[in-house]
């Protein structure tokens, strides 16, 4: 008979299967994300064949060299999944592994229960016991803990005592603790080496507020023309941002406005000639992406405006928007970088049936290396002037590829330097913008209003894409006014903020938010009198003395945020029940160990997303969830009213839209938990 060559095999399973680790980007291409103060949960599927127990560790090893183990649980039976949190404390690369192995203590002493009691294989379970202790026992060599387990063996091996009263040796607490800090494992197995990327907390954590600065201090004139506001009449608006707790100022364009196809008022296509024009339209015979509008001032204005906005706790966020005016220089100096038609005209920017004759994009097909290198010296121009955070104006509508490339280049020379993608586009893009290196995305949210559209958005972000994509929750953009705020009045305003604030660590708003601004231009989805074409000149010190203004409830939110750092956290969002369709209830709970007081911090948002009702319910708890004993009753604070309930599993609740449509309740753990 022949003999059969054998070819080489090399098995990728280990001897323990360890499976589906968490968290990973979707493929593993790049690392996952987290950011510096961030509680990540860690997952693995772990089994084997048999009955025997298992055990399981999160070895994390820190940017310095640090290692640190965790041990992993199977929180859910039957389900092989074993999940642990840890706090990531500080920035860079971090790499981890999950460690399965057998438990062979643990595997006879559930064997030598079982058997002993039926009086089955009695004297080998407990001789099997013996030498497990005297296995324990050379491990623990020169510790106080081999004296115990010296004592155990012996204990176990007397043949004097009940098969029982040996046994019972196995669960003396001091066996145990000393059995736990040697454990006996066989079997170990080690899974593939992950990464964890942690970027600094403004990655993820920040309260965003838009402005103009040309609307700023802007004065009309006799006329009815203005005079432009400037980043030094900008200035004076910075405490009241800061006052109302918002940390990050977000800037549109403040470079010079194309002349050429200029929009007017609610994007006409006939501007007067003071008209100033959208900031999008980049670019003129004043320079291009690295010079600053002269109605604003002049780069040392811009750096003096950076410096008062640190002084006033608040971070710039500048627009970086890839695409041209029809007169920027680009256009002359590189024609190549745009699309040119049959006819020999340049292709202008369309969003059917939105068109911007004023906006040329950028063609990264016919060079792209040289289109490439100037975007990367134009942002880092402005990282030189102190900008480290950039708004990225539809990063859709270029490649992906481009954008591995650019941020990788950036991250890797300043990885403090943040960037958010508002592309509102289809999952696919809008999920891999953040996987190449986007610490931030605009979302759908402003999209999601009822309950139940909701409760499946809020969990696929705080759990499905967490690993990779953070959500930053704008209320509003100047481009986006939905018909909920458009006809929800100022009960629409609070409860979006409220559910923004609360259920993402980043959220926003573009001023005019906290005025109630509503009204929309005909057939559009924008502010009427949009300020993107025009000056918007607002007296905000007659707005604050009349109180027609939700300023102070975004403070409120702020100040909650500020003070809970559940808040502060994604991944920690879990939805409950309510018996109304109108009802959206969801927690954030932060576990006593993650935080400074050491007891937990734990958030119960209940809202009435029906801006036009009052609404009375049952509002249904997993106590377990909230880190509750199952069927205990707790005090709650309501951090908006100051008012207190006692809670439990099932709660009445009453929200009137037109008061207070949102209960925002600390949960007052007791004593000890």
């Amino acid at each position: 008979m022949a003999q059969r060559e054998h070819f080489p095999f090399s098995p990728r399973i280990g001897r323990i299967p360890i499976r589906h680790l968490s968290p990973q980007q979707p493929e593993n291409l790049w690392p996952s994300k987290a950011y510096a103060g961030e509680v990540v949960p860690f997952a693995a599927t772990i089994f084997r064949e048999g009955h025997d127990v298992l055990g399981g560790d999160l070895v994390l090893l820190s940017p310095d060299g640090e290692t640190s183990e965790h041990p992993l649980a199977m929180r859910v039976k039957g389900t092989d999944r074993w999940e642990t949190e840890a706090l990531i404390d500080h920035e860079g690369l971090w790499r981890w592994h999950v460690r399965a192995y057998t438990d062979d203590w643990a595997t006879w002493l559930h064997n030598a229960t079982v058997k002993i009691g039926a009086g089955v294989d009695v004297d080998v379970m407990l001789l099997a016991g013996a030498q497990l202790l005297d296995r324990a026992r050379i491990m623990a060599k020169g510790t106080p803990d081999a004296t115990v387990l010296t004592q155990a063996r012996k204990a176990m091996q007397n043949a004097k005592q009940t098969p029982a009263a040996r046994l019972a040796v196995a669960t003396d607490a001091r066996v145990v603790a000393a059995v736990a800090r040697h454990r006996l494992m066989s079997h170990e197995t080690l899974s593939d080496e992950q990464l964890l990327r942690v970027e600094r907390s403004r990655a993820g954590l920040g309260s965003w507020y838009e402005f103009f600065p040309r609307s700023e201090g802007a004065k009309r004139k006799k006329d009815g023309s203005f005079t432009s506001g400037t980043f030094r009449t900008a200035t004076r608006r910075l405490p009241a941002v800061a006052q109302m707790g918002f940390d990050v100022l977000y800037l549109p364009p403040i470079h010079p406005i194309g002349r050429v196809n200029r929009k007017g008022p609610n994007n006409t296509l006939t501007p007067g000639p003071k008209d100033p024009g959208s900031p999008w339209a980049i670019g003129a015979a004043e320079g291009g992406h690295d010079a600053v509008h002269p109605d604003l001032g002049t780069v040392d204005d811009f750096t003096a405006f950076l410096a008062a906005a640190k002084k006033n706790g608040l971070e710039v966020a500048l627009d970086l928007a890839l695409q041209c005016a029809p007169d920027h220089p680009w256009v002359t100096e590189h024609p190549e970088w745009f699309t040119t038609l049959p006819d020999g005209s340049i292709a202008y920017a369309e969003n059917p049936p939105k068109k911007y004759q004023d906006i040329y994009p950028l063609n990264f097909d016919n060079d792209p290396e040289g289109l490439r290198e100037e975007i990367l010296r134009i942002v880092r121009y402005w990282i030189d002037l102190g900008v480290t955070i950039f708004r990225v104006d539809n990063p859709h509508t270029k490649p992906l590829q481009f954008w591995e490339w650019l941020l990788g280049i950036i991250n890797t020379e300043r990885p403090d330097i943040v960037f958010l993608a508002e592309a509102f586009t289809r999952p696919p893009m809008m999920q891999s913008l953040a996987a190449v290196g986007f610490q931030q995305s605009y979302t759908y949210f402003t999209w999601r209003n009822t309950k139940k559209e909701l409760e499946t958005y809020l969990t696929e972000l705080s759990h499905e894409t967490s690993a990779f994509l953070r959500p930053n929750l704008f209320v509003n953009t100047p481009d986006i006014l939905t018909e909920y705020l458009q006809f929800g009045g100022v009960p629409a305003y609070r409860i979006r903020a409220a559910i923004a604030a609360t259920a993402s660590p980043t959220w926003g708003v573009y001023a005019g938010y906290e005025l109630i601004e509503n009204v929309a231009r005909p057939g559009s989805e924008e502010n009427i009198d949009n300020e993107k074409y025009e000056y918007k000149a607002r007296d905000w010190a007659a707005v604050a003395k009349s109180g027609s203004t939700i300023a102070p409830y975004l403070t409120q939110l702020n100040t909650v945020r500020a003070q809970h750092p559940a808040l502060r956290q994604l991944r920690n969002l879990r939805v409950h029940w309510s018996d109304d369709d109108a009802i959206l209830v969801y927690s954030k709970v932060l576990p006593g160990r993650f935080v400074r007081s050491g007891r937990p911090d734990g958030i119960i948002v209940v809202a009435n997303v029906d801006p036009h009702s009052v609404r009375e319910t049952t509002v249904h708890l997993d106590l377990e969830a909230l880190g509750l004993e199952p069927g205990s009753t707790f005090e709650v604070k309501d951090l908006i009213t100051g008012a207190r309930y006692r809670w439990g599993t099932d709660n009445y609740v009453r929200l009137d839209a037109f008061t207070e449509p949102v209960h925002i309740l600390r949960i007052d753990y007791p004593k000890g938990l």
